[in-house]
């Protein structure tokens, strides 16, 4: 009972929100196809980007995640993903920082719209190959990170215009637009989860098969 109505209320506020929620879809993925064109023109650039992430993957926290999918351990890669993706890179990078500035999840999304398209654009055979199946793994994710830029979207309007969520006064609007934005994030979860499944399944058992 809890569980649908909470997400009626998350679907609610997307279809109340629907133009600026199709306007960062567009935005969003038309940065990670720019990126990608621009990066074939400067391939360094991915190469750069590529050992800097593979080196924070390999040391430091983030090597719990790589030992997790070198080893083949398909649970505990779905929960560290999900866990990583959700705290982290909605939680933490896109909604808390709206909360301090309004607005300001939206950039960071879009800046990792780019980081995207810079690392996973297909520059050589093996990333044509594994952008095959991975692409899907690039949309369902990023859909996430969409639904939480809008949840950035929806608390900077409430507290812009404390009026438009019946409140009167900025911190009454602020307020408000926390537990709006924040009722987007079940959606977010959920996506989130499906594309971990996805994606852990996708890098451990098809990969492997199309990449040398």
């Amino acid at each position: 009972m809890w569980f649908s109505s909470r997400l009626n209320t998350s679907l609610a506020l997307v279809r109340q929100f629907i133009r600026p929620y199709l306007i960062i879809n567009i935005v969003y993925y038309g940065l990670v196809v720019i990126s990608m064109v621009y990066v074939t023109l400067h391939p360094e650039i991915q190469a750069m980007l590529t050992n800097a992430v593979l080196e924070s993957f390999t040391e430091g926290p983030m090597a719990t995640v790589f030992d997790a999918y070198a080893s083949g351990n398909v649970l505990k890669s779905i929960a560290l993903t999900f866990g990583v993706n959700f705290a982290l890179a909605s939680v933490l990078v896109i909604f808390v920082p709206s909360m301090i500035i309004p607005f300001s999840g939206v950039l960071m999304g879009l800046f990792r719209a780019v980081l995207w398209g810079l690392l996973l654009a297909p520059t050589t055979p093996e990333l044509q190959a594994a952008m095959i199946p991975h692409s899907l793994t690039l949309i369902v994710e990023g859909q996430a990170y969409i639904l939480a830029m809008l949840g950035a979207w929806i608390l900077g309007c409430a507290f812009v215009s404390p009026r438009s969520v019946g409140a009167l006064s900025w911190k009454e609007g602020y307020l408000q637009g926390v537990r709006n934005g924040a009722s987007i994030y079940l959606l977010v979860a959920i996506v989130l989860l499906v594309a971990a499944v996805y994606e852990v399944l996708e890098i451990i058992y098809i990969v492997p098969l199309l990449t040398p």
